[in-house]
């Protein structure tokens, strides 16, 4: 079983470091009443959502004999948390979003099979093909099945381990590095592996 947690690392430590400036120039700084408050509530509440999330050490993302689950958003995480059945996998697929600056976040995304449950109602599912149209490389339904590396740490070697341990014909698709792990097109199956309980 393959599990990473939100928790303390460079990125979460810069953005809660780069919020914390924010706050002490709204403190500090000259401004108006409306300005200050405004940055007080979008930099120090985010901070606080961002603190309380690593301080929980709730799943990002599980590989197990169950399948794929990705955790939810920091702020509504228990609605959405997402468990994806091994029998709805197709392949895991790493992507990046490029940001501003030359910078860009990782990403893991399941890619699923035709016919499986939507992820999301008809109004989430049409945000998210009009998002992945416009900003991402990836479709709608992949976007939806996505979740940013982003305050805690994805271990890619491990994670690819669980996924062949439990669904050997899953592939792992990574877009970036432009490798490929598990079976070839055309020999693929989305049958798990057996499981032995321990």
């Amino acid at each position: 079983m393959y599990v990473a947690r939100y928790g303390w690392n460079g990125r979460s430590g810069g953005l809660i470091i780069g919020a914390a400036v924010f706050v002490l120039i709204a403190l500090t700084v000259p401004m108006s009443l409306a300005l200050r408050v405004v940055t007080l509530v979008l930099f120090g509440g985010g901070a606080l959502v961002f603190i309380a999330s690593i301080a929980t050490r709730r799943v990002a993302l599980r590989v197990d004999a169950s399948g794929i689950t990705l955790g939810g958003s920091p702020g509504r995480y228990r609605s959405t948390t997402r468990l994806i059945p091994w029998a709805d996998v197709r392949e895991v697929v790493l992507w990046r979003q490029p940001m501003p600056y030359g910078r860009s976040v990782r990403y893991v995304a399941v890619a699923r099979h035709r016919g499986a449950p939507p992820l999301a109602g008809r109004r989430g599912r049409r945000a998210g093909k009009v998002a992945a149209r416009a900003l991402t490389p990836v479709s709608g339904d992949m976007l939806l099945a996505s979740r940013a590396a982003n305050l805690w740490c994805l271990d890619t070697d491990r994670m690819t381990a669980a996924v062949a341990r439990f669904a050997p014909g899953v592939r792992v698709v990574d877009k970036d590095a432009g490798q490929l792990t598990g079976p070839r097109a055309g020999r693929t199956s989305s049958k798990p592996a057996p499981h032995r309980p321990r």
